[in-house]
């Protein structure tokens, strides 16, 4: 998903086959360096160690950008830990929810209106696809008020509560889903992995990420196939998620994870050019990897969506 300033975006259709994974040119990370990753040219960027919660290595750690569909991590978040939350509770998709991302060219789950999904289901649509109708959906069925602009509101306001309980002095949301009408949405690379680190302790948010691809049923029959936009996941040894966010301003983004021999590593890049590249020998240098790993990214099929 891009930022509001960025232009029209097609709201392309849902891939609803599945696609072979084909080849894309290998991705070289260079010899491993002593103080830190090489050649890395995020803007920002941050590495977490998180059992013992240790920085690793920074570039601009606390530099505020904005973060585009990244954002989704913290809509994600709030759902799942909503107390008492029923993640097989059915939410009927609004005809808003299509027309929201018609009229932003927003990147969709290419929700049905009148179909029928859980909440569960919606947390994949919002983070495979980087579905912004699931985004709108679960902020209008998680907020409080008589209006959906008024639950909106009051679910990017939950969003600001969290960051401020976790501690994200630098992060403020005013969209929920990264399309932001005011410019002010934006975090850091220290912010986001911290976020994330929070999340991946959630069974239900852990198990979304790291998934591939999915084929989830509406209670009519309608079948929704998404792919995840993340191409590190299934590309490199290890790595269990997390979100990808593109933007005019923000750039290309990732908040990605991998996990080798129990240890568990939180990755955060704000503004790459070459974002994957730069993960890769993020990863390859937390992970104290003597060669550069040769990465072929796996390849999303006609018709999914990118992000």
């Amino acid at each position: 998903m891009r930022s509001l300033t960025r232009g029209t975006r097609r709201a392309g259709a849902v891939a609803v086959t599945a696609g072979a994974v084909l080849i894309a040119g290998p991705l070289v990370a260079p010899a491993q360096a002593a103080g830190g990753p090489s050649g890395i040219k995020a803007k920002g960027a941050f590495l977490l160690d998180s059992g013992p919660n240790k920085t690793l290595w920074s570039k601009a750690a606390d530099t505020k950008r904005e973060m585009a569909s990244t954002t989704k991590i913290m809509t994600a978040a709030v759902v799942v830990t909503t107390k008492g939350v029923d993640l097989d509770r059915k939410v009927t998709v609004k005809k808003a929810y299509r027309d929201y991302v018609a009229q932003y060219g927003a990147s969709t789950a290419d929700l049905k209106t009148g179909d029928k999904l859980t909440v569960r289901q919606l947390l994949y649509g919002l983070m495979l696809p980087s579905g912004c109708d699931a985004a709108y959906a679960l902020a209008d069925t998680f907020g409080s008020g008589s209006t959906t602009a008024a639950r909106t509101k009051s679910f990017i306001s939950k969003m600001n509560k969290k960051a401020a309980d976790l501690g994200m002095k630098n992060t403020k949301f005013d969209s929920f889903d990264g399309i932001s009408k005011t410019g002010n949405n934006y975090s850091t690379p220290r912010d986001l992995a911290k976020l994330a680190r929070h999340a991946l302790g959630n069974a239900t948010f852990k198990t979304v990420v790291k998934s591939t691809k999915t084929v989830q049923k509406a209670t009519n029959g309608r079948t929704y196939t998404w792919y995840n936009t993340n191409k590190l996941l299934g590309s490199y040894k290890g790595v269990i998620g997390i979100k990808t966010g593109t933007g005019t301003k923000a750039g290309p983004c990732l908040v990605f994870a991998a996990t080798r021999d129990k240890r568990t590593v939180v990755g955060a890049i704000l503004n790459s050019s070459d974002r994957y590249a730069d993960a890769t020998k993020m990863l390859d240098w937390a992970f104290k990897q003597k060669t550069a790993t040769k990465v072929t990214l796996r390849q999303l099929p006609p018709g999914a969506q990118q992000d």
